[in-house]
């Protein structure tokens, strides 16, 4: 394929300047950017991609990456072309979903592929204050990004021992979940239905309107230990944040898991693995809803903290984005 642009994120954990060399082996005629800071990627956008649109646009990095790239894309005017997640990042939400190869094999599938656009799967976005990702919201989450950032810093010359979901789950034990015990505990949060009729799903994980849903309908009010919508079930590391993000084509998937920091902990495993249902966790699909908090929280968009808020409104991007299906690929050139 001769329209294919590449984007490595060189301060990812992963991204190396070795990717450039790779790239040049398997798509030689690729345009190729390895940026160390946001200005560079907007930078090249402009300059190279808003001229010249690319049908297909690889991205090597983690899920702030991946969220930075698309809101960037936005900003400049450019439609968005399918994109491919490369695993480069310390969570790699996306490039997990999508069944992501490492990096050298996904340039090489792609490669085998030819002239043609490899198989795509749609995934729908969030968007809240203009920006758009795969997830966001505020809680524990959005304070175990910030604490490890934090606790990654403090490092020095041990940064590597604390990276990756060693370091996450660090941060967690150490940091976030102390804070939470000896601190005020939960939020409280209203969470208000403003679009179509509210869903949810039942123990059985059937969907189900909600009772008096309507819009303007006050969905709860009470504690949030983590708060947020996603169009895709995964938060990094395999942890299935929101198992039913992909059951009703057109909503975002919505939770509020109300429990304390304690009894948490001792379901870390189950809330791992997406299971259902459990206790004090709410789910509802929506087009859109706000949610109001007694006190300004951290909230994250992609695994990136962008700060306190005291009131949030979550809505369905009109458009979506059409990422590359690795693994739809991988069967196809292995036949």
């Amino acid at each position: 394929m001769n329209d294919i642009a590449v984007l490595v994120n060189l301060r990812a954990r992963r991204g190396s300047e070795g990717m450039g060399g790779l790239v040049q082996r398997f798509l030689p005629r690729a345009r190729v950017a390895l940026t160390r800071s946001l200005e560079e990627a907007r930078a090249w956008i402009s300059d190279t991609l808003r001229p010249n649109p690319p049908s297909l646009l690889l991205a090597g990095g983690g899920d702030g990456t991946i969220t930075g790239l698309l809101n960037e894309l936005r900003t400049a005017g450019v439609a968005l072309p399918a994109i491919g997640v490369l695993p480069m990042g310390t969570g790699n939400a996306w490039a997990r979903v999508t069944g992501a190869p490492r990096p050298a094999e996904a340039l090489k599938q792609i490669a085998a592929v030819g002239e043609r656009l490899p198989p795509l799967r749609p995934f729908s976005l969030v968007r809240v204050e203009g920006k758009v990702a795969p997830f966001a919201g505020t809680g524990w989450d959005a304070e175990m990004i910030q604490d490890f950032k934090n606790q990654l810093a403090a490092s020095g010359p041990l940064r590597s021992t604390q990276a990756g979901l060693r370091g996450y789950l660090g941060a967690m034990f150490t940091r976030t979940v102390p804070r939470h015990v000896f601190g005020e505990g939960n939020p409280m949060v209203s969470v208000y239905n403003l679009g179509e009729p509210a869903l949810t799903v039942d123990a059985r994980g059937s969907v189900q309107p909600v009772p008096h849903g309507d819009k303007g309908a006050l969905l709860y009010r009470g504690p949030a230990g983590v708060a947020g919508a996603a169009t895709t079930p995964e938060w990094g590391f395999g942890f299935k944040a929101f198992p039913f993000a992909q059951a009703v084509p057109h909503r975002l998937s919505v939770r509020v898991y109300g429990a304390g920091v304690l009894e948490a902990t001792r379901n870390m495993f189950r809330l791992w693995r997406g299971e259902h249902p459990l206790p004090h966790m709410h789910d509802w699909f929506v087009q859109r809803l706000r949610m109001d908090f007694d006190r300004e929280v951290p909230f994250q968009m992609g695994g990136d903290v962008i700060g306190m808020r005291r009131s949030l409104e979550f809505d369905l991007a009109e458009e979506s984005v059409q990422l590359v299906d690795w693994r739809q690929l991988s069967r196809m050139v292995h036949l």
